[in-house]
């Protein structure tokens, strides 16, 4: 400090310019490396390849499947030389009979314990009769027991039995991986071996075949033969089960899908423990709350899922109608459809849970005891509804022409005895409720969710929204026994 004092006023301040910026400098290369052992890239995966590809295998299995019916050829007398000369033609498959043959697949799946438990996807060994894994250290191929699959996630879990310990690979936690994380991918690409890609997380909580899809989404090369590998973290750990792909050729393009690992470990731990999966079922139909819902029901906000139908189940026997919306289940908000089923989904079969409605312009929270939702897909139940009075008066509203039901047009629209509500005869091709798709022939059960059985109920209720001072109203409408909730505007 001393020497620098002494200097001119103009050095001592070169001086202290000078620090700064070196200071500057080497806080930018300290920010500079820190963020980029934030984002995980990695100078080589050679490491993490090799650690982790002895857990993974590929898995071949083949299924016997019918050939060709062949019609019935002439036989040539036996030791002619017609027979030696076209043995194809004479031969006994040209007997008219139908033949079997053989057919293999190949896929890629991963060891997640070292007594051999291996975990794939359903349509790589879908109706499969012989399962065989090859390990990545070679060796002769392992026969594998199939211990259960589940459709909706399209897992499978399989067993070998093998002379030593397997290596194997543990589950990460999904929802901390970001959109821009390293991924990486290993399996069993169009038949050619063990193969490593890797890539980015390019988007999450992706949908691609119901709602209990969390897909996320990777421009790591995946294709065929990829499907039931494993997507790994940078730290090693599963964060994803290779599944689907998006390609107009059939090979990788960048849009790779692999189901996230907190769907696949509790589906795998319900595979191991009981063969099968156990979801918990509500046993109601939901539909998403939009706007003009909202709007029509009092909601302050778009959120929640909307009750359209309760069959008997758990949720009608807890006092569940049609029209509450369903705001929070077991202590946890309900932003839409898709939530509100994954939820229930996860939850423990027979578990007590509240579930918390919004009904007539307040909230109410009801105890529901959850049934199983195989078993109710097994042994679906009809809705019950009550037999209305029907009268032949036609009337007009919103843009529809509409009549109460007759036993005649009862038979034209194919609706039964119990169906009640008013029938759709006609809709204005201007009028907001053609714009939401309501059709000639649909049934209108619920106006202003009371119900109706005549054209005056629905005039009566139309009157009593607008007296409110209703911008719009809501419609329970029934489309080939499927009900939904519509919102139309009070304008028309």
């Amino acid at each position: 400090m001393k020497a620098i004092a002494a200097q001119p006023a103009r050095t001592r301040n070169s001086i202290m310019a000078y620090a700064a910026g070196a200071l500057v400098t080497l806080a930018f290369l300290i920010v500079q490396t820190l963020g980029a052992a934030a984002r995980g890239a990695p100078d080589s995966f050679a490491d993490l390849a090799e650690r982790l590809s002895p857990a993974v295998v590929n898995i071949t299995t083949s299924t016997m499947v019918a050939g060709r019916n062949l019609p019935a050829m002439p036989r040539a007398p036996r030791g002619s030389p017609l027979e030696e000369l076209f043995p194809d033609l004479f031969g006994p498959q040209g007997n008219g009979e139908e033949r079997q043959r053989r057919a293999s697949a190949l896929g890629s799946g991963f060891i997640i314990s070292a007594d051999g438990y291996i975990v794939t996807n359903n349509h790589v060994i879908d109706g499969a009769d012989e399962i065989q894994i090859e390990l990545f250290d070679g060796g002769p191929l392992l026969d594998a027991k199939l211990i259960g699959t589940d459709e909706k996630t399209d897992i499978a879990l399989l067993k070998v039995e093998a002379e030593a310990p397997l290596p194997f690979v543990a589950f990460g936690d999904s929802n901390v991986s970001r959109v821009g994380d390293w991924v990486l991918a290993i399996g069993n690409p169009l038949g050619q071996g063990f193969s490593v890609s890797a890539g980015i997380i390019s988007a999450r909580n992706r949908s691609l075949r119901g709602t209990y899809d969390d897909y996320i989404q990777t421009d790591a090369a995946i294709n065929k033969g990829n499907s039931g590998g494993p997507l790994f973290d940078m730290d090693g750990n599963v964060i994803g089960v290779n599944t689907a792909i998006i390609s107009p050729t059939g090979g990788s393009i960048g849009l790779g899908f692999a189901m996230s690992s907190n769907v696949v470990t509790k589906v795998v731990a319900q595979l191991k423990e009981y063969g099968e999966t156990r979801r918990g079922w509500l046993g109601v139909q939901i539909q998403d709350v939009d706007e003009d819902i909202a709007e029509a029901v009092g909601l302050d906000s778009v959120k929640g899922a909307l009750v359209s139908n309760v069959p008997e189940g758990p949720a009608k026997e807890a006092g569940i109608l049609a029209g509450d919306i369903i705001l929070n289940f077991d202590g946890k908000d309900v932003s839409d459809t898709r939530g509100l089923v994954r939820a229930v989904g996860n939850a423990e079969v027979g578990k007590a849970v509240r579930v918390v409605v919004f009904r007539e312009g307040k909230t109410m929270t009801l105890k529901v005891t959850l049934g199983r939702r195989e078993d109710a897909e097994r042994d679906p139940v009809v809705p019950v509804v009550d037999e209305g009075d029907a009268g032949p008066t036609e009337r007009e509203a919103m843009g529809m022409r509409f009549t109460a039901l007759t036993g005649e047009l009862r038979s034209q629209l194919g609706l039964d005895d119990s169906a009640k509500g008013v029938a759709v005869l006609s809709v204005d091709e201007s009028s907001d409720a053609f714009t939401k798709g309501l059709r000639a022939g649909d049934l209108i059960s619920e106006v202003g969710q009371k119900p109706v059985t005549t054209p005056k109920d629905v005039t009566d209720a139309l009157k009593a929204a607008n007296d409110a001072g209703r911008k719009s109203i809501l419609l329970l409408v029934h489309r080939e026994g499927e009900p939904r909730f519509v919102a139309l505007s009070l304008d028309d």
